[in-house]
């Protein structure tokens, strides 16, 4: 009697090979997008004619002559407040607005909640740009014109959708029992909303906050429209000032991109495992 056996080996090396190919193809799109934010840390301790003589070459590290000069030469740190001004107001409105909301259309029944869900949803499909002439004349209207609440307004409700409907969908996965248990032992709807579901959902709201703060921190549409006064421009729009008519101090120009993007870096940093938890969330349960 004979067992007839069966070589796995083209069947395992050609797994291995896929992987291989995989992990090749992700290393090169790391490089790929890693390699302009390294040659702009590089030249931001670089001068005008080392960045064109050797753009990618180790810059000396300890010339801090342009991050020195755009910080206590320039208008930057007012750039950097109104920033962080118009992006924590912005996100810390959205989110209060956004899981208040997205914990009444999940977990309250009643006639219209679909419809208003929907209605968020909508904001996802309606790109706002396309009513800026409608928004500058409502907002000249209201006197907002030249202010921070112009922009915070309008980040709001950009990003009211994509909150409602990443707080939603993770509110809804959660057991109903938890509430059930707290209205059994008296705790009303602010104490169920304030004790028990926001440690929950804290992961959804990272990743909601996330999502939101990339795109108000590297705006630069809106303050063009809305922003006029030099005290009041935000990073991206502010940043265009260092470009001159017929020249440009690249060294300058490259450390304010880089302090710029500092924050949200470390921000993600901080926040990395709150948002990875948030991600996989939904795949655990």
């Amino acid at each position: 009697m004979t067992t007839k056996t069966y070589d796995h080996r083209p069947g395992l090396l050609a797994t291995l090979g896929r992987d291989g190919l995989i992990q090749i193809i992700l290393i090169a799109n790391s490089f790929i997008m890693l390699a302009p934010i390294v040659i702009m840390i590089f030249s931001a301790f670089k001068t005008n004619a080392e960045i064109f003589r050797s753009p990618f070459a180790l810059p000396d590290f300890t010339n801090v002559t342009s991050i020195m000069k755009i910080w206590s030469g320039t208008n930057f740190p007012l750039y950097l407040l109104n920033s962080f001004i118009v992006a924590a107001s912005s996100i810390a409105v959205i989110l209060t607005l956004g899981t208040m909301a997205a914990y009444a259309i999940a977990r309250y029944e009643f006639r219209g909640a679909n419809f208003i869900l929907l209605f968020f949803l909508a904001g996802l499909t309606l790109p706002l740009k396309l009513a800026i002439i409608p928004l500058f004349i409502l907002m000249r209207d209201l006197g907002l014109l030249d202010t921070r609440f112009s922009l915070i307004c309008i980040y709001v409700a950009t990003g009211l959708p994509t909150t409602v409907f990443i707080m939603t969908g993770f509110i809804r996965t959660l057991p109903n029992e938890l509430e059930d248990a707290a209205r059994m032992d008296g705790a009303s709807e602010a104490r169920i909303m304030w004790s028990i579901m926001l440690p929950l959902v804290k992961p959804a709201m990272v990743i909601a906050g996330i999502q939101n703060a990339v795109p108000i921190w590297n705006d630069f549409f809106f303050p063009l429209i809305f922003i006029q006064k030099d005290s009041l421009k935000t990073l991206p729009q502010g940043l265009t000032t260092f470009m001159g008519e017929y020249g440009t101090d690249w060294g300058v120009l490259f450390s304010g991109l880089t302090l710029s993007a500092l924050p949200v870096i470390v921000l993600y940093i901080i926040l990395s495992r709150q948002f990875i938890n948030g991600m996989t969330a939904g795949a655990v349960k």
